[in-house]
This record gives structure tokens, C-alpha cells and sequence, in this order.
């Protein structure tokens, strides 16, 4: 296991200079396989040195055998260590800030009592200006049940929270888009529709996350018909897109097109089905999705959950049955989004010449990336520290951005279609190349591309319509 910044850790230590050398510290932390990322002196009195110490570790045992390293080296007198990951979410990572100064009477009237009565008023005489009027028009609430979180699965409301703050936070940094993180203590599908509806009026949209399959496709598909604000299932359609707009450009890479390209698909939960689905809207004609016990087929329906179902008859022409290994033979694209270390490297030497590898479970992929690019032409992961990174953070900032802008009332297949192939299109394709199919989290063309592409694919589509030019109630 490499480190990892999720386990970096920070050690004040008092070094008797006249016992070790710093130096020989830093050789005892780095032979543990620490990657050490700061060493500042905070003070230093008669040949003592007080040093807080900042390294990157495997994991918390890692941390723990530094600690009892240091604890028994002479000269060396360990006096704190913090977890720099668990710092940042004390007191929680998001807060709530004015927009404009309180600094008198004048201005407290306007913001509160009594102007606040004449904004009320012209809200309840058109309710649709509370687009305008509110933070409703760049707010999104980020909802979970905490029952498929992470890596994690089932872990409830509270253990969720730091998950739905961190995505408040991505909102924000990536597009400007005011996030509030809604946690609920219940698993039942009907008082979650119940809960979201009754909500929905203080949100210019809805923002599902981490919420378990099937559960999630009936959850989305009763709001979205039952609400006139966007809801959005990230889990299925933010990784769907960023899965297309990584595909779009690693097939121009290897010089193939979507509607000739075999493509296996392990994983036919949330994340699997919105994935097959976008790529069918994009044009490609044969996608087998793998579950538990095999390859999907529309002849094999027999006691599968209706959304299963559904996937099986969509997919899968040849009727291909049989395991995932079997089914990647002439395979020209393996997507991966089940569980790490289902494949061996070995095992995709019978896919087509210059496959391609998405191998997205997290934390431990599919399988091993370095092994699989033996054999593919192209591997991507969801992690940061390989090459061709697919993460979520591509798409939803930029959709809800352009999304809130626009005032359209739902997302449609065709407006994710678009969000993926602005994100592939950021990278031009001289700059394209089998370690650079998409762009960097932090690449700010990218939320840019997307909120303009939204914004132009949804002038066809139903909005909300707002005097976004009255600023009075006459």
C-alpha cells in the first residue's frame, strides 16, 4: 500500500541536539516508508529543538509504529501527533456567510424587519421568484440516507454527514454553487420522497448521494416527476458522464468509434446502469453488463428487479453469457465500477489489441493498474495517484452551475450527454494521449466548459420563469 495525504500526520518532537542530529531523524521516519512533507522548527533553547514533523503514511497503524519509533530513539521527545485529515473536519468544512454587511438600522430594516415583509409578499404573490429572490437560485441540497457511502456501504446518517460536507465544499470551490448537506435518518423509499418534497421549496435543486440501489432508481424517478426543481443522482449520473467524456477521448486515442466498440461493464448497480445507459445515448450498440452471477441477457430475465431487467433487455445483442473473464475475450473497453481486485492482470491479455481499462472501485481497483497496462493500451482509475483520474468533481459543479443559471426544471439524458463531451473536449486532441484522456480535477477550464454547454443545450428545455429583470414587487 502506497501513502496516502488521507494519512498524513504531524509530530512535534524535541530533538537534544547533543544526543541525535535532525538529519538521522529524518532517516529513522523515511526507512519506515513515510514520505516526509515538512519539517518546520517552531522554537529552539540551549541545543533543544522543538520540530513539528509532517509526513505522508500507509495507514494508522503506519502512524502508530512511527510514534512508537520515535518514542523509543534517544534524544527524541514526542510530545503531540495529530491526524491532519481528522483537523480538517473539527467543528465540520462548511459555514454559513452573510452576502452583504449589517452596519445599521438601515441596513438591518432592509435585510430583516420590516423590508423583508414587501420580498415575502411578492414571493407568495409569484412564487416563482423565490428563484430570484432567495437563496434558492444557487442553492443545492445534498441528500443521503448514509446507506452506500464511499467505500464503505451502510453506515448511516451521521457517518455520512463528513461525505456531504465535502461535497458542499466542491460545490463551492469548483462552481460557485451554495450546497447545504441534508442527512436523514430513515431507509424507507416513501418518507425519503416525502422528506426531499417537502424540503424542495428552499432549493433550486436536489443533489441524491450515496443512497443504496434499487432504492435510488425509484427515489429519482418519483422526484423528478413529482418536483419542478432538477434532482440529480451523482453516484449514477456524474460518474456516468465522466465515464463518457473519458471514453470519448481514450477511443480517439486508439483510433476506434463507440457504436463498433465491444465494451464489458462489471458492476450493474447505481453507478453500472447510468453508465450503460449514457453510453447508449452516445451511440454505442454493444455493452454487456456483468453483475454477481454473470453476463446480463435479455433471455435470463427470470426473477431480476425490474431495473435489472431492464438493463438486460437493453443490452447485450450477442447474448453473451457466462463470467466477466470469459466475457472480456475481444472486448475492446473494460468499465469497471463493482469491487477491487476481481481481475488479474493476466486476465485481460485476451481483450482486443489496444484496449482500454477503467478500473474505478476505489480504494483498490478492479484490477491492479500498473499489471493491467501490460496489457491495455489506456487504464484509468478512480484514484488520484495514477494517471487518468475519473472523478465526479469533473461534472457536477459545471451541470448545476449551468443548470441554476438556466432555471431549467429537470436534467435530461441529453444535457449529461453534453456535460461529457464538454468535459472531453477541454483537452484538444493533439494534447490527447494514453496517460491524458481528462482533464485534472483542478483544471478550471473545466467547470467553465460545462456550465456554457448546459447553458446552451437547455434553451429548448422547460423553465421557470422569473422577471429576472424586476428588482420591485410593482
Amino acid at each position: 500500500m502506497r501513502v496516502s495525504p488521507s494519512y498524513t500526520a504531524s509530530y512535534r518532537i524535541i530533538i537534544d541536539e547533543s544526543q541525535i542530529k535532525i538529519s538521522r531523524v529524518v532517516d529513522l521516519i523515511s526507512e519506515t516508508g513515510a514520505a516526509i512533507t515538512g519539517l518546520d522548527v517552531a522554537d529552539s533553547d540551549r541545543g533543544e529543538i522543538i520540530i513539528d514533523l509532517t509526513c505522508n503514511t500507509r495507514d494508522s497503524e503506519h502512524r502508530r509504529d512511527i510514534a512508537t519509533l520515535l518514542k523509543k530513539t534517544d534524544g527524541v521527545n514526542l510530545t503531540s501527533i495529530s491526524d491532519t485529515t481528522f483537523l480538517a473536519h473539527v467543528g465540520g468544512k462548511i459555514e454559513v456567510q452573510p452576502k452583504m454587511p449589517i452596519r445599521n438600522r438601515s441596513d438591518l430594516s432592509r435585510v430583516y424587519t420590516p423590508g423583508v415583509a414587501r420580498v415575502c409578499q411578492a414571493i407568495h404573490d409569484a412564487p416563482m421568484k423565490s428563484h430570484f429572490l432567495t437563496v434558492r437560485s444557487n442553492s443545492v441540497a445534498v441528500v443521503t440516507d448514509g446507506t452506500a457511502v464511499l467505500g464503505m456501504g451502510d453506515i448511516g446518517p451521521e457517518a455520512a454527514l463528513p461525505v456531504m460536507e465535502g461535497k458542499a465544499v466542491l460545490f463551492k470551490q469548483f462552481g460557485g454553487v451554495d450546497a447545504w448537506p441534508v442527512v436523514l435518518d430513515t431507509k424507507d423509499t416513501e418518507e425519503i420522497i416525502r422528506i426531499i418534497k417537502a424540503i424542495a421549496p428552499g432549493y433550486g435543486g436536489i443533489n441524491l448521494e450515496d443512497i443504496s440501489a434499487p432504492r435510488c432508481f425509484e427515489i429519482e424517478a418519483r422526484l423528478r416527476n413529482e418536483l419542478d426543481i432538477p434532482v440529480f443522482h451523482d453516484d449514477q449520473h456524474g460518474t456516468a458522464v465522466v465515464v463518457l467524456a473519458a471514453l470519448i477521448n481514450a477511443l480517439k486515442v486508439v483510433d476506434k468509434k463507440i457504436e463498433d466498440a465491444r465494451i464489458a461493464v462489471s458492476g450493474v448497480g447505481a453507478a453500472g446502469t447510468a453508465i450503460i445507459k449514457l453510453l447508449l445515448a452516445q451511440g454505442a450498440k454493444d455493452i454487456v453488463g456483468y453483475g454477481r452471477t454473470g453476463a446480463l441477457a435479455a433471455d435470463q430475465t427470470d426473477n431480476m428487479n425490474p431495473a435489472r431487467k431492464e438493463l438486460a433487455e437493453m443490452t447485450n445483442p450477442r447474448l453473451v453469457h457466462g463470467s466477466l473473464k470469459e466475457g472480456l475475450k475481444d472486448a475492446d473497453v473494460f468499465i469497471g465500477v463493482s469491487h477491487g481486485d476481481i481481475l488479474q492482470p493476466q486476465d485481460l491479455a485476451v481483450m482486443a489489441d489496444r484496449a482500454i481499462v477503467f478500473a474505478l472501485a476505489n480504494p483498490t481497483p478492479e484490477v491492479d493498474p500498473i499489471g493491467a497496462a501490460n496489457y491495455a493500451e489506456i487504464v484509468a482509475t478512480g484514484r488520484s495517484d495514477f494517471p487518468n483520474q475519473i472523478n465526479n468533481v469533473l461534472a457536477f459543479p459545471g451541470l448545476f452551475r449551468g443548470i441554476l443559471d438556466s432555471h431549467v426544471k429537470s436534467i435530461t439524458t441529453e444535457l449529461l450527454r453534453v456535460t461529457a463531451t464538454a468535459i472531453a473536449s477541454v483537452i484538444s486532441e493533439d494534447q490527447l494521449s494514453s496517460h491524458y484522456i481528462i482533464p485534472g480535477v483542478f483544471d478550471q477550464r473545466v467547470p467553465r466548459a460545462v456550465s456554457q454547454a448546459v447553458k446552451k443545450a437547455s434553451q429548448t428545455l422547460p423553465k421557470h420563469e422569473i422577471p429576472v429583470q424586476e428588482h420591485t414587487d410593482n
